[in-house]
């Protein structure tokens, strides 16, 4: 009987990573999966603001979603389609990791192919209006369930592997990541919501800055899940 279960779980890709697996090449092309991811995540923003200046010239836009109308266009897009495929290849201890991978990958390709309204759009469409509530319910979708990867995922412990110092020092980090990638959806709503406060603040670009400390957030936790940081000392 436990063996056509373990069988089962294998065939869907939810078996748990073992303890002393750690040098099995499947094993080290899902660690190599979370770097990629956080790497990703990590170099988005750095490379939008960089490049507009370096392509365009300019200040910082609006949001990250804005970077879709310029120059950098393709990178967001390319970005978060590279980061969806990744994250449907997610294995966790349970089908939650592979029902979680599996949204937020759709999450990811609907923000990049439903994109926000234009900077510049004085009178938008009908179409583009609903298009733009599609990308900003996705986007908030998506980090709601990246939180979720950090705040209940990635803080568990395998059944076979035992509980170190480190780990709970990488549970830390995963509660402060999810910490803030969720007070960043909240005051990115208030600025959306409160348009005296978006107004006061429009200069400072305030929802980039919140959507890049969540992505941000999302890459260091991503990084630390990959093994990259904290990772566990060897005996």
């Amino acid at each position: 009987m436990q063996t056509a279960v373990a069988a089962k779980r294998e065939r869907a890709n939810f078996v748990p990573v073992r303890q002393g697996d750690e040098q099995d090449p499947l094993v080290l092309s899902y660690l190599g999966l979370r770097k990629a991811v956080g790497i990703i995540g990590f170099a988005l923003p750095l490379v939008l603001i960089v490049g507009k200046k370096l392509l365009q010239g300019g200040g910082i836009e609006d949001s990250i979603s804005s970077y879709y109308y310029t120059d950098l266009g393709s990178w967001f897009v390319g970005s978060l389609c590279a980061i969806g495929v990744f994250l449907l290849s997610t294995r966790g201890y349970d089908i939650r990791d592979a029902i979680a991978g599996r949204l937020a990958c759709v999450l990811s390709v609907t923000v990049a192919m439903f994109p926000t309204m234009p900077p510049s759009s004085l009178c938008p469409s009908p179409a583009g209006t609903y298009i733009s509530k599609i990308h900003w319910i996705s986007a908030a979708l998506l980090f709601s369930t990246l939180a979720y990867f950090c705040l209940a995922l990635f803080t568990e412990t395998g059944q076979t592997k035992p509980r170190t110092r480190r780990k709970d020092t990488r549970n830390v980090v995963y509660r402060v990541c999810g910490g803030l990638i969720i007070l960043s959806i909240l005051s990115i709503g208030v600025i959306k919501f409160v348009s005296s406060i978006e107004c006061a603040l429009a200069r400072l670009s305030p929802v980039f800055w919140l959507e890049s400390l969540a992505v941000f957030s999302f890459a260091v936790a991503w990084l630390t899940k990959g093994e990259m940081i904290l990772k566990d000392k060897e005996a």
